[in-house]
Order: structure tokens, then sequence, then C-alpha cells
């Protein structure tokens, strides 16, 4: 388990630094062991500032897609969706690896770690997928 939220760095920071060194890193409430995604200072609802980063399992299943149409030379086509991450928190990331008008609602998928516009991005992929 590492260090919580008041020994460095915002937790937006934190968690760009963790993409950058290649791992997917979630928050988790001390008092009750729920996970958060967004980062974030203090726990909804509760306002308890007793969030832990832990290692995210990299496991979800599709809630909601669309496909973002887009010409060629800017990019092509891609995915957005809504992410059910296994440990409960939901998140908007790419799935790549198919036709971005392939993924569909209730697909699972597995995390990595890659890049979006220079920067280092969670993006799923279909379970299975290497």
């Amino acid at each position: 388990m590492e260090a919580g939220y008041f020994d460095g760095p915002g937790p937006e920071a934190r968690f760009k630094a963790y993409l950058a060194e290649g791992r997917f890193m979630i928050q988790r409430s001390r008092s009750n062991g729920a996970h958060v995604f967004y980062p974030r200072v203090a726990m909804p609802g509760t306002g308890e500032a007793d969030l832990d980063w832990v290692e995210a399992s990299g496991l979800g299943t599709v809630y909601a897609t669309t496909c973002n149409r887009a010409r060629p030379e800017h990019g092509g086509d891609y995915n957005i969706a809504l992410i059910d991450l296994d440990e409960g928190p939901r998140m908007m990331a790419r799935v790549e690896g198919i036709a971005p008008d392939a993924v569909t609602i209730g697909m699972r998928v597995r995390a990595t770690i890659g890049e979006i516009k220079g920067e280092p991005a969670v993006i799923f992929q279909p379970e299975g997928a290497s």
C-alpha cells in the first residue's frame, strides 16, 4: 500500500507520475475499503481524507461506448468508452486493438498503459487480446 495524499504532490499529478512509471494506480479508502477514481483528496460522500494508492487489477467491463469519427489526416476513427473497473469505479478511456465501432457494451477489457497525444494514458484492450 502506498502513502496517502498529504505526503507529496496532488492526486492528479501523482496518478500521472504512476502512469509514467507504467503503473495503473487508483485510490482506496482506509475507513471503508471503497475504491475511488478520478484521483481526489477526499472520499466522495464522506469527506474522509484517508485515501491510499493501490495497484488496479486492470480488469473491467464496457458500460457505454461510442465511436468518434475523424478524417484519416486527423488520426482516423477512435473509440471512447466508459469502463466499470472490477474494483468498482467507472472511468472514461479508449478501447483499442479492435475496430472502434466493434467495441460493445458488456465486453470484458484489460488495461494497458499507452500514450494519447504524447502523454501516458490508461488504454483498454479486449480481454484475451495480446
